[in-house]
């Protein structure tokens, strides 16, 4: 009978504090089991529409949310670490994030952003990171690609990711290497094919298109992501607007001789005083990437986030949320970025001094906002045509990937007033 009293008043005093406890807190440091789905944990969260308190720089970046058992299950489900805390640690906490001596804010995300992948239908022979790691955490988003983009369905969304494309009109360069190969001419074929469709004389006036598009839609307000050869790619095709810099196995007639002259560089949006790189059988599309010229050891190529003020520089510090500050380097296409080629006023956000690389980098257009991340997969050092896609599984806690993940939940943040 004394047993029964002791374990009546043990179930009486859990039951006392699971009623006190108000949130559920979502660590981002060492603690957490699985980072990238805790970022799906979040925007699950959203869609349920309940708000998420994104502490920036308390424990790695960590979630905090209200207490609701559904919420409990979920994290359960999805082996997402996670702490029931009581009222009084919820507003503790508040307090600490808040507090002027510390480098750390509370960011309000309000509601689940609309997502939109621009991706090609066919399938080509290598995967895409931020596919791989939206589908890992769970975040749902549709694809859509040229056909989509120039009907004008990028107004349905408020965040764009762009693939790994090639918005030259030049195939990614791949005909030297590849243009014997069934993936290539299939994909030629497709996109020759998709621009008689949508009134086009050539693919790289359907992509300059395309990119004209997408940057009316961060003009507009939209949030555009882009990774490896789409970021470099996208700012050529708009400078180029007025010529023509493809070669005849690309578009059935020669380059403008005078292609360097006639680029437009007001039109960018990160790069500048780029030069061209015309040789058809060349992988690169101008010197705006380093990847022929960088002499780094594959043991010493990482690169460093920045430190920024929580509450001064709120958007960049909310893009570099991380539980490590040093990120392993990882090639691409688009490997990385020359500084001397970044327009003023760009944030770079990560970046190897020693290479005067930049590796994460953000910026303004119009009414929106917009982040280029160098290189092909954060996991994957150097992707080859043909390899296995990354299994996340296997890499739960990576922060490169994590990176990705901050810029698809940055939308959902509750706008400040500026402070300056």
């Amino acid at each position: 009978m004394l047993i029964k009293k002791h374990l009546f008043a043990f179930a009486f005093l859990l039951l006392a504090q699971l009623t006190r406890a108000s949130s559920i807190l979502i660590p981002m440091d060492d603690q957490q089991k699985d980072h990238l789905k805790s970022y799906g944990i979040a925007f699950w969260t959203l869609k349920n529409g309940e708000a998420v308190d994104w502490l920036l720089n308390y424990r790695g970046g960590s979630f905090m949310m209200k207490y609701a058992k559904a919420l409990e299950d979920e994290c359960k489900i999805r082996g997402v670490s996670y702490e029931v805390i009581a009222d009084a640690k919820a507003t503790e906490i508040a307090t600490e994030v808040s507090d002027p001596s510390v480098n750390m804010d509370l960011v309000k995300l309000e509601k689940a952003p609309k997502m939109a992948v621009y991706s090609p239908k066919n399938k080509l022979p290598w995967d895409d990171a931020v596919t791989l790691v939206l589908k890992y955490a769970e975040i749902p988003y549709d694809v859509v690609y040229d056909e989509e983009v120039i009907r004008g369905d990028l107004a349905k969304y408020d965040w764009l990711h762009m693939h790994h494309e090639d918005f030259t009109g030049q195939f990614s360069k791949f005909y030297g290497a590849y243009k014997y190969t069934q993936w290539y001419n299939d994909d030629v074929k497709a996109q020759n094919a998709m621009a008689a469709k949508l009134g086009f004389k050539k693919v790289s006036q359907m992509k300059l298109a395309v990119a004209q598009h997408i940057r009316d839609f961060c003009a507009g307000g939209g949030f555009l992501f882009a990774m490896c050869s789409a970021t470099d790619t996208f700012d050529i095709a708009l400078s180029a607007a007025n010529t023509d810099i493809c070669e005849n196995m690309f578009d059935g007639d020669n380059a403008d001789p005078n292609a360097q002259q006639k680029l437009d560089f007001t039109q960018t949006f990160a790069f500048q005083n780029f030069t061209l790189d015309q040789n058809p059988f060349s992988h690169q599309f101008a010197d705006i990437d380093v990847t022929p010229t960088r002499q780094v050891d594959r043991t010493r190529d990482f690169f460093t986030l920045f430190d920024f003020s929580a509450k001064w520089d709120v958007v960049p510090s909310m893009l570099t949320q991380d539980h490590d500050k040093v990120i392993k380097g990882f090639m691409g296409l688009t490997t990385a970025y020359n500084k001397s080629k970044l327009k003023p006023g760009i944030t770079i956000m990560g970046e190897m001094k020693t290479g005067n690389e930049a590796r994460y980098i953000h910026g303004e257009f119009g009414k929106g906002q917009w982040t280029f991340y160098g290189g092909h997969d954060p996991e994957d050092y150097q992707h080859a045509v043909g390899d296995p896609p990354t299994d996340l599984k296997l890499h739960p806690n990576s922060p490169g990937y994590r990176l990705i993940l901050n810029n698809v939940l940055f939308p959902a943040a509750k706008k400040k007033k500026q402070k300056t």
